[in-house]
């Protein structure tokens, strides 16, 4: 009974959001999925006439209407450019969570997410056991991108070509932080995100390498969690509130002027995401994501606009590095001069841009294990844009993407490095 009284009010909630849409399809020129397909339930617009009947769809085929919602990255292209602002991820994802209520919570997801990920010390134990014997399963595939593959996993993860996990991931060798503010007068608490503590870890040395260097007081503390985005993105909202619940008791009680993240998956959930679903929890609590929200900022944001950063001129025969624009970077926190701004530090890089900067790059997530056909497609055209430009490097700032860009130069052999805007301004200092 429960379970049903959770599903109607949710539905309630749907149907609020759904009539702000007025069906004009500006959605189509932006959708990557419409893009490679050309269907219309492949489209936002298309998705929401489905949602229209939501109740009746679940009752005569929740599978298909499973299969259509997971049909889509969550890149917010088309809520970004939605003339009627239509927050068209958020309905999604409340549409996710509803058929997780009304059909439950795969066996594999619950493993994943309510067995490991919501116990960040058991999570980050089977990391590190999986990081000393994957050397045994993978072969390397691109020495200049870093990239493995393997033949035994090509059953779960495809032809995929991978960066392993680190050998000491981040928490290791920093297992909590609490520095003064130094020069600059200001302090962060720092969160590095799953994929910048596990597999980027280079991401989070040079993070943290460019706040000493700029005299910026670090807060870090141990037994921090994932955002909680995966399991959102699949509809789990129990495993999201509990993740939630974990990072607001790491970040407690910490002094600091500004959040600061170089996942730009990670700064979106918090900032934007985790207030949208707040009232579903207790008034300290929503005080509680209130505070980190408004602090949190992207790391090229953070150095850019609070530290004033000022790039010199270019050397000659500078390396030339383009830029990927991570759909929740420009498109949701509206961040790409920023990241400009910070490579044009290193004198060594020079800029050119790509055709499509800000156009996808495949990956959203689990969609790219759930749908790698498609992710593959869509990361090609990508890879065929970073190819084009003639750059020796890409940058971007989100490790999902630089793990998706890896994938599909690696695949096609080619000899371009893929970085974070902060590890080349790093390499500089």
């Amino acid at each position: 009974m429960s379970d049903m009284k959770e599903l109607l009010r949710q539905l309630g909630e749907l149907d609020d959001q759904l009539v702000s849409c007025m069906r004009c399809g500006t959605c189509q020129a932006v959708c990557p999925m419409y893009a490679q397909t050309g269907r219309e339930s492949d489209v936002a617009r298309g998705k929401i006439a489905l949602l229209e009947g939501l109740a009746y769809q679940l009752v005569k085929d929740p599978a298909g209407v499973q299969d259509k919602l997971s049909r889509c990255l969550l890149c917010g292209s088309c809520a970004a450019n939605c003339p009627t602002g239509v927050r068209v991820v958020d309905i999604f994802i409340k549409a996710r969570a509803i058929l997780v209520t009304y059909m439950g919570l795969p066996t594999v997801k619950k493993i994943i997410f309510r067995g490991m990920l919501t116990k960040p010390g058991l999570f980050n134990g089977l990391m590190s056991l999986a990081s000393k014997f994957q050397g045994l399963f993978t072969s390397p595939a691109n020495d200049v991108i870093g990239t493995s593959c393997s033949r035994m996993l090509a059953p779960i993860i495809g032809e995929r070509h991978f960066r392993l996990l680190a050998k000491t991931p981040l928490h290791s060798d920093f297992p909590s932080l609490d520095t003064p503010a130094g020069k600059s007068g200001l302090k962060v608490a720092f969160f590095p995100g799953c994929m910048v503590d596990k597999m980027y870890t280079g991401v989070g040395t040079a993070s943290l390498k460019v706040f000493a260097h700029h005299g910026v007081g670090v807060f870090l503390p141990a037994d921090q969690a994932c955002c909680g985005i995966p399991a959102l993105a699949s509809g789990d909202m129990e495993s999201y509130f509990t993740l939630v619940r974990e990072n607001l008791a790491a970040f407690k009680g910490g002094n600091y002027d500004a959040l600061v993240t170089p996942c730009a998956s990670c700064t979106a959930t918090i900032k934007d995401v985790w207030p949208m679903l707040a009232d579903r929890m207790s008034p300290a609590e929503q005080e509680a994501i209130k505070v980190m929200a408004d602090k949190t900022m992207d790391i090229n944001a953070f150095l850019v606009d609070r530290l004033g950063l000022t790039p010199p001129a270019p050397a000659a025969g500078a390396t030339v590095v383009t830029m990927h624009d991570p759909c929740h970077l420009k498109k949701a926190l509206g961040v790409s001069v920023q990241p400009r701004t910070l490579v044009a530090m290193n004198s060594h890089y020079a800029l050119k841009e790509m055709a499509g900067a800000d156009v996808c790059c495949g990956c959203g997530g689990s969609f790219t294990l759930t749908h790698p056909e498609m992710s593959a497609k869509i990361g090609q055209q990508k890879r065929e844009n970073i190819k084009n430009s003639g750059a020796q490097v890409v940058a971007t700032g989100c490790p999902a993407c630089m793990m998706q860009i890896s994938d599909m130069l690696s695949r096609n052999g080619d000899s371009i490095s893929v970085k974070h805007p902060i590890e080349l301004y790093a390499e500089s200092l």
